[in-house]
């Protein structure tokens, strides 16, 4: 009788190494992508609550027309809408080249002193297409306009 409960001793040890091993390479996976998810938001919900300066986020509507202001060297600032809210954004680098006051964007960055701080700006990449997150916001707020069937 002592082999069948050696057999059993030794397989709930070894269920309770692999729950372990699990727990601990589920945290190490978490541990890694903590930097690299970030959450989309549209200015209303930027506006309504605000993240923290540490958080980076996806900032995404449209450029809003008269706003887009270029600086000293690469940097550009210009304000984003979702007919909601708007919020300041600071870029510096290369814009797309479909970069436009008007159409949609979304920039991935944080929001330090009211102002997103962008590192990445994208822009649509041809005249029927904007980002999903973008086109969502914009249909909760009663501003999107659909691309034209041609």
């Amino acid at each position: 009788m002592a082999v069948g409960g050696l057999k059993k001793k030794r397989r709930i040890q070894l269920i309770i190494v692999a729950m372990v091993f699990l727990a601990g390479a589920t945290g190490l996976v978490g541990y890694a992508l903590r930097d690299g998810i970030s959450y989309f938001r549209a200015p209303s919900q930027v506006a309504e609550a605000p993240p923290g300066p540490d958080e980076t986020f996806r900032l995404g509507g449209l450029v809003e027309t008269g706003t887009l202001v270029r600086g000293q060297g690469e940097t550009v600032t210009f304000s984003v809408t979702d007919g909601g809210a708007s919020v300041k954004v600071s870029f510096t680098g290369i814009l797309p080249d479909l970069f436009a006051e008007g159409q949609g964007m979304i920039g991935t960055g944080k929001l330090v002193n009211n102002v997103f701080q962008a590192t990445e700006i994208l822009a649509k990449h041809d005249e029927n297409y904007m980002p999903k997150e973008v086109a969502d916001a914009l249909k909760e707020q009663g501003h999107y306009k659909a691309p034209s069937d041609q």
